[in-house]
């Protein structure tokens, strides 16, 4: 995996039990209460460790997910939109997070803004289905990317904060 905080963090994290996707109606909606619950404790620890860094949302099949990442680099903060489905074959196959707004900005991403998580986060997700959920996605995945990947973008003048863009 990671370091130890981020170990520490994703054994904060409720593990998921019900092994369903969208296919499977019933098990869904419990899979779903689970995955909410999952987030919520997730998003309430990043809170109280002064580290909220996401919201999401989705429609009411919750099968589409969107909402805003941000990132602090220098004391300003990066705001994105992102977006994801959940696959039919979910949860064996995890999400697909895209971020349009930066759309072939960086190299470690597919058309359409979709990140890249293949070589590192894909492996651990397929080692942890079912256990793994949407806020596993966001921490071992969504959150190690924007660290890695904005300072680069913001140091090589691919991204610029938006006060500094309206001057």
């Amino acid at each position: 995996m990671a370091d130890e905080a981020t170990r520490r963090v994703v054994s904060e994290i409720p593990v998921l039990k019900t092994n369903a996707g969208p296919r499977d109606r019933e098990l869904w909606v419990q899979r779903l209460k689970e995955e909410y619950q999952s987030l919520i404790r997730y998003v309430e620890n990043n809170k109280n460790s002064d580290n909220d860094w996401f919201r999401l949302e989705s429609n009411k099949e919750g099968t589409r997910w969107f909402g805003k990442c941000w990132y602090i680099h220098d004391l300003l903060k990066y705001e994105f939109d992102i977006e994801f489905d959940i696959p039919i074959t979910y949860p064996t196959t995890a999400p697909e997070i895209a971020v349009p707004e930066l759309d072939g900005k960086t190299a470690k991403m597919y058309r359409g803004g979709k990140i890249c998580l293949t070589d590192h986060f894909k492996p651990l997700w397929a080692r942890n289905v079912p256990k793994f959920g949407l806020a596993h996605l966001m921490a071992l995945g969504l959150g190690p990317w924007l660290a890695v990947e904005i300072p680069d973008l913001i140091q090589k003048g691919v991204i610029q904060h938006k006060e500094k863009c309206s001057q």
